[in-house]
């Protein structure tokens, strides 16, 4: 049998993370890794206490909830709270970082960021991270253990069987239904 890879591992812990994100823009994780090793994790939620995204919704300020404390920022703090050093350390991210959380990891002293995706990848973070030395690799997460579309796939499901229950499918909209289900259940 062969074990999964750690980038995988690491990648797949990420994701599940992400699942206990409370905004309901983006569900992001993040995992703090040195010598093979987690050190920390974090995920896009509100201050500790305070109201969360899933409860009253974003609050937005040009463009970006300022109620949400990033993924990469709560994994590094979590570090700081619990005196566990990041430099060397490593970071696997399900998101490409925006520029604050470059300039974070970057003083943080993170030799490389692991993402699974690309998202807004902005050209400063870019610059900054090679100006700095860190490393950016891309690595989608490709193992079977983590579903991380489980909540598309159950409303997917649910209304399909509603529809099927009132018969009011014509052929075009079938066939959508069947694309949307290819789509989500991998069977292409």
């Amino acid at each position: 049998m062969e074990r999964i890879s750690w980038n995988q591992y690491f990648m797949a812990q990420s994701h599940l993370l992400s699942l206990r994100s409370t905004c309901t823009r983006l569900m992001v994780g993040a995992t703090i890794v040195r010598d093979k090793r987690i050190i920390a994790g974090g995920y896009n939620g509100s201050v500790s206490g305070s109201v969360h995204c899933i409860d009253e919704g974003c609050y937005v300020v040009d463009g970006h909830c300022v109620r949400t404390i990033h993924a990469e920022a709560n994994a590094l703090l979590q570090c700081a709270k619990f005196g566990v050093p990041t430099e060397n350390a490593d970071i696997y991210v399900t998101h490409f970082p925006c520029l604050q959380c470059c300039k974070q990891l970057i003083q943080a002293g993170i030799n490389t960021v692991y993402y699974a995706e690309d998202y807004h990848n902005n050209d400063y973070a870019i610059e900054l991270f090679a100006e700095a030395g860190v490393i950016t690799k891309k690595v989608e997460l490709d193992y079977l253990t983590v579903d991380t579309n489980y909540l598309e796939k159950q409303h997917y499901i649910q209304n399909l069987i509603q529809k099927l229950e009132n018969e009011e499918i014509d052929l075009n909209e079938l066939q959508k239904w069947k694309n949307k289900a290819f789509d989500l259940f991998n069977l292409r």
